[in-house]
């Protein structure tokens, strides 16, 4: 029996944004009552983006056809957002919650709207692949909507320090990449469903859009939370 299948942009992508946005406004309408209640919505949370990758190496391996290396080593920039953004959650360091807001609003993002996915409901591959970004998106929103994180003054500092961390993980990928014969990052070749890359011309040319989009999504992001001094330690 073949595995379900999945196409960007149809009904079933629809529904599963729905659920999505269920699932994050329901983690803030309960962080945001705070107390015992906080707490437990942060701790299910940082569990979920802690477990991400080790519920998808799982949900992966139960495909019909061979896996490749790129779903099983958690080398994308959503896995280790999904590290970063559980520990973000549980020590509420400031640089991890940089990079959790930062990477999760102007990347992970991209990733439910334009899934690099062709497995649909109810595989674990489907179910681990939207839980796994979900996850990511309720935290970099968990942490300055809930627990009053705010970007570095002056307000382009944090930007680009993200911007700097999201260059350490483009030199790595490529490394990567030329070692494994992968993909990470979708630094050696686009992805097969319609993405923004679709847009930006062709490899390499498109890595450069990449960064130039990246850096004026980080400037915005940013824009909304200078205001207040920050209050994570």
């Amino acid at each position: 029996m073949s595995d379900p299948s999945f196409s960007p942009f149809s009904p079933q992508h629809g529904l599963t944004l729905a659920a999505g946005g269920v699932m994050i406004a329901a983690f803030l309408v309960l962080g945001r009552r705070g107390g015992t209640t906080e707490l437990v919505a942060r701790s299910v949370l940082a569990f979920l983006c802690l477990t991400a990758t080790v519920f998808s190496a799982w949900a992966w391996s139960s495909v019909q056809r061979e896996s490749d290396i790129d779903n099983v080593v958690p080398l994308h920039l959503c896995d280790l957002a999904a590290f970063i953004a559980g520990f973000a959650l549980l020590t509420r360091n400031r640089t991890l919650a940089l990079l959790t807001y930062f990477w999760g609003l102007a990347g992970t993002v991209q990733g439910v709207a334009t899934p690099a996915l062709d497995i649909g409901w109810p595989h674990p591959a489907f179910l681990s692949f939207f839980s796994h970004h979900f996850a990511v998106i309720t935290a970099a929103l968990y942490l300055p909507i809930v627990l009053d994180w705010r970007a570095d003054r002056p307000w382009w500092k944090s930007p680009l320090k993200a911007f700097a961390w999201l260059n350490g993980y483009l030199l790595v990928a490529l490394a990567a990449n030329a070692l494994l014969g992968t993909n990470f990052g979708f630094l050696a070749r686009k992805p097969v469903n319609p993405s923004l890359l679709d847009h930006l011309g062709p490899h390499p040319l498109y890595i450069l859009w990449l960064e130039v989009i990246a850096l004026l999504l980080f400037a915005l992001l940013a824009l909304p939370l200078r205001s207040r001094p920050p209050e994570i330690d």
